[in-house]
């Protein structure tokens, strides 16, 4: 399986192959589902929390007489009716982490992986740097790759300049390749790899198992 390689002027300068056991896997949505409910699982903190009635400051002193009064029935002031009284059936602070094998982690990724190439959101360009900031040259790369918006660039390393260029683009997204994980390619169309980074990526995850 063979890819075309670009440089920064939108132009074709070769050709690079791509390893079927990770761009050329059949997608498996019930993997790539479990791995990004996983992810969204674990962003949460957990840290929502409410007193009870029984953790309120207060008295436990009956407001007033069960009958006769022409009122509601009312307990103590701590009752979770009354405004600053506790609160019936509160969040108390949990975790929500989920935990997935690493194989299955790995094959959501390369199911992912093979996607872009199926349908042709994968481009691969030949180096991408900057001896400082330009926001202006890597939207000139985008747009001669014709790739606007809603991109996902990897780098080989993470790479300070080229974060820092993307900050003011919409819909653009700089990650190592180390970080590349299902829901970022889950949430952005296209994605760009530099061939240092497509190295990387074949280097950390050919392995001879494959989980079908």
């Amino acid at each position: 399986m063979q890819t075309s390689v670009y440089n920064i002027a939108g132009e074709v300068v070769g050709q690079t192959e791509l390893s079927e056991s990770i761009f050329g896997l059949s997608f498996n949505d019930a993997v790539v589902h479990q791995t990004m409910v996983m992810q969204l699982a674990n962003r949460r903190q957990g840290t929502a929390s409410t007193k009870s009635r029984g953790e309120v400051k207060g008295s436990r002193r009956k407001l007033y007489a069960q009958k006769h009064t022409g009122r509601a029935r009312r307990g103590d002031v701590k009752s979770p009716l009354l405004r600053g009284g506790g609160v019936a059936f509160g969040p108390k602070p949990r975790t929500y982490r989920q935990a997935m094998p690493k194989k299955m982690r790995q094959l959501a990724i390369k199911c992912l992986l093979s996607s872009k190439v199926s349908e042709g959101n994968l481009k691969v360009i030949e180096e991408l740097s900057f001896e400082r900031p330009k926001t202006k040259e890597l939207n000139n790369i985008l747009k001669a790759l014709n790739v606007a918006n809603n991109v996902m660039i990897v780098t080989a390393e993470s790479d300070t300049n080229v974060v820092r260029s993307a900050l003011n683009l919409s819909n653009i997204k700089v990650l190592p390749s180390a970080q590349v994980n299902a829901l970022e390619l889950l949430t952005y169309q296209t994605l760009i790899l530099t061939t240092d980074a497509l190295q990387n990526i074949e280097k950390m995850w050919k392995t001879r198992d494959r989980i079908s």
